[in-house]
């Protein structure tokens, strides 16, 4: 499974190998600097039938690459090589995903970020254990998924000495869970 940073350099190093006259301006071309000029006149055509947008975005993809350290560079080389060895209804999955993301709200994207690196904090034991739950979640039926939802709301209703006194009775033997 990718992570949000290696699925970010993967994206980069597509976009830079799939379209490698990225440096763009918004309209004519008078932002962009030397390298960034040289890549525009290596592939003028392709640049040519670029919106705007797509010059902009590209444009941004370049400079980012351009900020990455050689390290970071090297791990989205070899993204993109895992990238392309993927069977194409993964690689069409993948591009869909990233699709999804680029359409979230800024600020959602931040709160997923912001989950995902809570996420990565945690120790390897920790992580398999919500990836397990995560894989029995998504093997429920919708009735099961229902229950589940049911009994978390009225969960985070409860008081803490309510959640307390429902916990020592899980503790008991024969308590039925």
């Amino acid at each position: 499974m990718l992570t949000r940073r290696a699925g970010l350099l993967l994206l980069v190093t597509g976009l830079m190998l799939a379209a490698p006259a990225w440096a763009q301006p918004g309209t004519g071309g008078d932002d962009l600097g030397p390298e960034e000029r040289a890549l525009v006149e290596r592939s003028r055509e392709r640049w040519h039938r670029m919106s705007p947008e797509q010059r902009r975005r590209a444009l941004e993809h370049v400079r980012q690459w351009q900020r990455m350290t050689p390290e970071e560079r090297r791990a989205a080389r070899e993204n993109f090589r895992r990238f392309q060895a993927l069977d194409p209804a993964e690689r069409a999955r993948i591009l869909q995903d990233f699709r999804r993301w680029d359409q979230l709200p800024e600020e959602r994207r931040r709160e997923l970020q912001e989950a995902h690196e809570r996420f990565q904090r945690l120790s390897p034991e920790r992580r398999q254990r919500i990836l397990e739950r995560l894989q029995r979640y998504e093997a429920m039926s919708p009735e099961e998924r229902e229950r589940l939802h049911r009994n978390w709301e009225r969960w985070r209703r409860m008081s803490p000495e309510e959640r307390e006194q429902l916990r020592e009775r899980w503790r008991q033997p024969g308590s039925g869970r």
